[in-house]
């Protein structure tokens, strides 16, 4: 590449500015990260620039630590909430307790986090506050979910993990000498994770524990709402000391259901194993009511699925109703902001033919009169 042309990763990003590390190592004269903004041509062409992505910058200003955007590189993957580009898996992180785990909710977050196509990892924070049988208690019942969830304590920076006699052992997952693959460290080491999960069950105390030089804030979880607040404001990545990334992004409290009716099955590891065995009787089968359905059954999730169903349904006629009510309405505002919908009159039928129109078609019916 040329020398005023220097690739790098889009670490963090507010308004037009974007913090850009790059893959060149630092000399004296040379810092590792710039401070940069994006071409004019880039906003020309509509392209937009995402944490994770990978770019080039040009022309940069060693000295002054900034530099321009001139190209943004094919992404691998692309995610719009957390906004992230080029991300491998999610690892999903809820709480045992302070906020207690609701079962739709946590459901609705691994709904959201199976649609986005990428590798899901679930990971249970705060398990200082359970006893060892409450702990054994939750991870068969996500092992009955098709999750084989992480159990960690970021307070004391341990995580646990069951033996083949059914006892719980902890150890530190900040020891980095003995990584293995089913432990915290083996699940992010050289991948680029994003950190999600409602608010306050600790996604920023564990980026804290994992890297000490990321000084996130930290907020307490309200008594009141039972909750925790935002702390979180934008989607920034962290070089993790094994090696990877690791992205922290904004708390949701409600994820949004976003999918057909007819793709709300495969999202459920449980139907997904079920179809792997046998078939349902129809192809189009939505698991509620059909004949002969190999889903249907006595299964912990099966009613949540029925009620995220009737969700995907409601919202997909609504949507399909707004469709034609567009086609065949316009919308006009109204004084105080508000809109009402009018038909709309079928141009062909109703628009006047110009003066210029008759004469032409009045001549060609005189010619065909004398060709009579």
């Amino acid at each position: 590449m040329e020398p005023d042309r220097v690739p790098g990763t889009v670490v963090s990003g507010q308004a037009n500015f974007y913090e850009v590390h790059l893959d060149s190592e630092a000399g004296e004269d040379r810092p590792d990260t710039l401070l940069c903004t994006c071409r004019a041509r880039l906003k020309k062409v509509g392209q937009k620039v995402m944490v994770g992505d990978r770019v080039v910058v040009e022309e940069p200003d060693w000295q002054g630590g900034r530099g321009a955007i001139a190209e943004v590189l094919p992404r691998r993957t692309e995610l719009d909430r957390p906004p992230i580009a080029n991300a491998d898996q999610l690892l999903l992180v809820f709480a045992v307790a302070e906020p207690d785990p609701d079962p739709i909710a946590l459901s609705r977050f691994l709904l959201k986090a199976e649609s986005t196509g990428l590798e899901v990892c679930l990971c249970f924070n705060k398990c200082d506050l359970l006893p060892p049988e409450g702990l054994l208690a939750w991870r068969d019942r996500l092992l009955g979910w098709g999750y084989c969830p992480l159990l960690i304590s970021v307070y004391e920076g341990a995580e646990y993990a069951v033996t083949e006699d059914g006892a719980i052992e902890a150890s530190r997952f900040q020891d980095s000498s003995a990584v293995r693959p089913d432990s915290l460290l083996g699940r992010l080491q050289g991948k680029t994770t994003a950190i999600s999960g409602p608010s306050g069950v600790g996604k920023s105390s564990l980026i804290n524990r994992l890297i000490p030089d990321s000084h996130l804030r930290v907020g307490a979880v309200s008594g009141k709402l039972g909750r925790g607040r935002h702390t979180t404001r934008h989607v920034e990545l962290f070089d993790l000391p094994t090696g990877g990334l690791l992205a922290d992004t904004p708390g949701f409290n409600q994820p949004g259901l976003e999918c057909e009716p007819h793709e709300l099955a495969n999202y459920f590891p449980e139907i997904r194993d079920r179809l792997s065995e046998n078939s349902c009787q129809f192809a189009d089968c939505l698991h509620r009511d059909e004949p002969n359905c190999a889903v249907r059954g006595d299964w912990e999730r099966y009613p949540i699925y029925l009620q995220f169903l009737e969700e995907a349904i409601a919202s997909w006629e609504a949507a399909q109703h707004q469709r034609d009510a567009e086609s065949t309405l316009k919308s006009k505002s109204k004084s105080g902001g508000k809109k009402q919908y009018e038909p709309k009159l079928q141009t062909k039928k109703y628009r006047r033919s110009s003066r210029r129109l008759q004469h032409q078609n009045l001549q060609q019916l005189c010619e065909e009169l004398d060709e009579v």
